[in-house]
């Protein structure tokens, strides 16, 4: 089916991070400092914080606190229900991290986040690899959270996901060094915890791969990529859980950063945009596989 495309903002500073909170979408606008909301039933658009740290994706934990990677402060953050900021990371073995870029939560209150550092300022960096991290609560230590790292192969890991089963993280290997790969990568979670060797399933060879990506109610990853300069072009590409392309959508305009499904069934699509677009599939002829959170998220 061809999608229909329906533009709510932008064009504007690049907008990433959507996660929806059972009305409306969060989502953040990284060169301007916020954290938005649409309201769906009102068509407004809010921003909800401000000097948001570069704050790029956004995750919901199950009591509603609003979870963000901050790129600019280098720091994993949580928002309570009153707005109050706590910082839950920014260093590993000492070094302050490289740039959070994109967050998923497991059943066991697990925060799974990547650390890319993009662009061509490598200046200030502390650690010399780019990685994905979990941080897990240390009952022992009164819930404090302790980072690990979990893979020693990646270079400018971007987006992630957990299988529904969560023996399976999902993650876009998307650096833009032409001596490095672009890739969706499977990497098993083994049963003490540890990630297994990864299997390649989709490589995208020398054109812009994946930014942000989520789930259908099927298991299949819907995911942003491509550009403008070579391949396919920006689009929306489906994946199924093997890897095998399903469909291809193309973005009206600009390259596509992240995905995430909101509506009353969840059949709606929200896509943004490194222009700074978020735009709304209201049909896509799919269903999300979101978990609203428990209780409501602060709306300011």
């Amino acid at each position: 089916m061809t999608w229909s495309w329906e533009l709510l903002d932008g064009p504007d500073s690049i907008t990433e991070g959507p996660v929806w909170d059972g009305e409306g979408l969060f989502y953040t606008a990284i060169g301007r400092n916020e954290i938005r909301r649409f309201d769906s039933v009102t068509g407004t658009i809010v921003a909800i914080f401000r000097d948001s740290g570069g704050a790029n994706g956004l995750a919901f934990a199950p009591d509603g606190t609003l979870l963000a990677c901050e790129g600019g402060r280098r720091s994993v953050v949580a928002y309570d229900n009153t707005g109050r900021r706590i910082v839950l990371a920014d260093r590993f073995e000492g070094r302050r991290l490289n740039s959070p870029n994109d967050l998923v939560l497991d059943s066991r209150g697990r925060i799974w986040f990547t650390d890319p550092r993009y662009g061509d300022d490598h200046s200030d960096r502390e650690l010399e690899h780019d990685s994905v991290y979990r941080l897990t609560p240390d009952v022992g230590n009164g819930g404090a959270l302790a980072i690990e790292r979990m893979t020693f192969d990646t270079t400018r890991p971007n987006g992630l996901l957990l299988s529904p089963d969560e023996r399976t993280l999902y993650v876009a290997q998307s650096d833009y060094t032409p001596t490095e790969v672009r890739q969706l990568r499977a990497y098993p979670v083994l049963d003490d915890g540890s990630l297994g060797t990864y299997q390649v399933l989709h490589d995208f060879g020398p054109h812009r791969g994946i930014d942000g990506m989520c789930f259908d109610s099927g298991g299949n990853i819907i995911a942003t990529c491509g550009w403008e300069l070579s391949g396919p072009g920006p689009r929306i590409a489906v994946f199924a859980p093997n890897g095998a392309l399903l469909e291809e959508h193309p973005v009206p305009e600009g390259r596509p950063t992240n995905c995430a499904f909101g509506g009353a069934e969840l059949r709606t699509l929200y896509v943004t945009s490194i222009s700074g677009h978020l735009y709304r599939i209201a049909d896509s002829g799919r269903q999300g596989a979101l978990q609203p959170p428990q209780n409501r998220p602060f709306t300011g």
